[in-house]
């Protein structure tokens, strides 16, 4: 056998992680920020999908390489190198947030439904138990495979966008010239962009999967690669879900306010494909995502709190663990079955809540991966620390800008 099919046997073996946790940034409430961003402002953020990308190509490669070199979760780093106190207000702030984004997915999955006749009577409890079985039964091998085979799905959204019939040369020159603008408006959209782009979960998820497949240092070039082109599918797909909507929604002035309503305004302005495969995307994303935050939250308690965790064991070999995923799957979907919950509020400020937690995620992160003594030969290079601390200091100044428009402005 040659080195070339070696390494791709290898590469095979090792895809999943990367490609995974970053396609669950195209959730339900992706999907809405993504789709009012477009609606509301056009294709004028577009360029904030270029910083954001190489942002999340950073942060997520410094989770995978923390995750290879360490052999632990960044949940238990943290506990380890700062304390138990710190981890456990850590985890708690987090746990509210997902919660919050747990309820989002399954309110996306009901929407989704109901564009084809189905009560969310029906479908969040049919979802939920879907979503329980397939962790609490399967093993990882199993689950990794079944992602990954849905991630295939977010794919819809290009025919949707095309159908749109957008300018693209419009879209090209909107992308490559940044332009900001002090709005609330703007500044809160900009804001949930990066925070449902680079969620603070995220980094927890992706350390704890790369640590339980068992990449080792010497295959951790291919869990680069896995990592990198998740990254550039994520934000290749919110590309066309702004420009889906900027070419149709924004153009003809429709206020939208769910990406629910995104799909039935499409259908006399794209057609009524393009609609339908919009439903789908929501319905997909909503449901695998459904299925990851519980999850990833579950990693991120028990790691901190030093218990057992892993898919591939049983309720009686990690009982907190499996415990966890389970209430946090109850609640998310009791709550969107609570008929006076505000879906829409729910949905939309848990990715500004991202938004706002990200910086103490990534303080953590940055100290942790520049550890000598930690990583060894792998900490970070310069290059990688100036975009890490500047999307540390940007998330910062964007929350401020936000608080004081809100008073002043």
């Amino acid at each position: 056998m040659t080195n070339r099919w070696r390494n791709f046997i290898i590469l095979l073996s090792i895809v999943g992680p990367g490609i995974i946790t970053a396609n669950v940034d195209n959730d339900a409430g992706g999907i809405t920020t993504y789709s009012l961003a477009g609606a509301h402002f056009g294709y004028s953020l577009l360029w904030s999908l270029i910083p954001i990308t190489i942002a999340l190509i950073v942060v997520q490669e410094m989770s995978s390489r923390m995750g290879v070199i360490t052999g632990k979760g960044l949940a238990e780093l943290i506990r380890e190198n700062y304390g138990v106190k710190i981890t456990f207000w850590l985890m708690l702030a987090l746990s509210v947030t997902n919660i919050g984004n747990t309820a989002a997915e399954f309110a996306g999955w009901a929407a989704s439904n109901e564009l084809f006749g189905i009560s969310k009577y029906i479908s969040v409890p049919v979802g939920a138990l879907i979503v329980w079985l397939l962790v609490v039964k399967g093993t990882y091998q199993v689950v990794e495979k079944i992602f990954l085979a849905v991630c295939v799905v977010y794919l819809v959204y290009i025919p949707a966008a095309f159908m749109a019939k957008p300018q693209w040369s419009q879209v090209a020159t909107e992308m490559l010239r940044p332009s900001f603008s002090f709005d609330t408006t703007y500044i809160v959209m900009l804001i949930g962009m990066v925070g449902t782009t680079i969620a603070p979960w995220m980094q927890f998820y992706l350390q704890s999967s790369v640590v339980e497949k068992g990449i080792k240092k010497e295959t951790y070039w291919a869990s680069r690669i896995d990592v990198v082109f998740g990254c550039f599918m994520v934000d290749i797909i919110a590309l066309f879900i702004i420009v889906t909507c900027g070419a149709t929604l924004f153009k003809a002035g429709v206020h939208v306010e769910t990406a629910k309503d995104v799909a039935i305004a499409l259908q006399p302005m794209a057609g009524r494909y393009a609609s339908i495969l919009f439903g789908i995307g929501l319905a997909n994303a909503s449901l695998f995502s459904a299925s990851i935050l519980p999850l990833a939250t579950a990693y991120t308690i028990c790691e901190g709190m030093g218990f057992e965790a892993g898919v591939n064991k049983s309720f009686r070999d990690a009982p907190i663990f499996m415990t966890l995923y389970t209430v946090f799957i109850v609640i998310g979907a009791m709550i969107v079955l609570v008929p006076t919950i505000p879906l829409i509020a729910v949905m939309w400020m848990s990715q500004v809540v991202n938004g706002v937690m990200l910086p103490f995620v990534l303080v953590f992160m940055l100290m942790l991966i520049n550890k000598k003594d930690l990583m060894g030969d792998y900490v970070n290079g310069r290059a990688f620390n100036w975009i890490a601390w500047g999307t540390t200091i940007t998330m910062v100044a964007l929350t401020v800008l936000f608080v004081l428009s809100m008073f002043f402005w």
